[in-house]
């Protein structure tokens, strides 16, 4: 559970952190606000950058201090430029690394409950894991992703995927 967790979200925060580099290298060469992109929805009732970021975020932390069973870090979401953001990605991984494998491992039939807002929702950890965290992580970091592509920032697959 810890391999299939904790490395594979970690992986993915890194490269998004990458992207985030490469849009505020973007805006620096094009002269445009970076707040132009920070602050970007593809659609109106969709969240901005800033806060698929921090969804992200928070589903693989919330992912594996669930697991572990350990009390999940309360992040402010007050994050506004890509700098921001990226200190967010890097505590978010900080945390990950810092729970041991030990504590992951053999949760696969573990339950976890959830409080959502059409009411509660209980999976046991590999249910959690593959059908819940995952989607999620991968739905918001993948916006993000499309948030930054469709403002003409050069990234592409190998950007998103990075060195497995």
């Amino acid at each position: 559970m810890y391999q299939a967790s904790t490395p594979r979200f970690a992986n993915i925060l890194r490269n998004l952190s990458t992207l985030l580099d490469k849009a505020e290298a973007h805006c620096a060469a094009k002269k445009i606000d970076p707040l132009a992109l920070t602050t970007y929805r593809l659609f109106p009732d969709m969240f901005p950058l800033t806060r698929q970021v921090q969804i992200a975020c928070d589903s693989a932390k919330g992912a594996v201090a669930r697991l572990a069973g350990v009390e999940i870090p309360k992040h402010e979401d007050t994050e506004q430029s890509f700098a921001e953001l990226k200190t967010r990605i890097a505590k978010t991984i900080d945390f990950l690394e810092s729970v041991p494998a030990a504590k992951v491992d053999g949760t696969e039939d573990k339950e976890v409950v959830l409080q959502m807002r059409s009411g509660e929702r209980r999976f046991k950890g590999m249910q959690y894991l593959l059908g819940h965290a995952y989607p999620n992580f991968y739905f918001h970091v993948t916006t993000a992703y499309n948030i930054l592509r469709h403002n003409g920032v050069e990234i592409g697959k190998a950007d998103f995927i990075g060195k497995p």
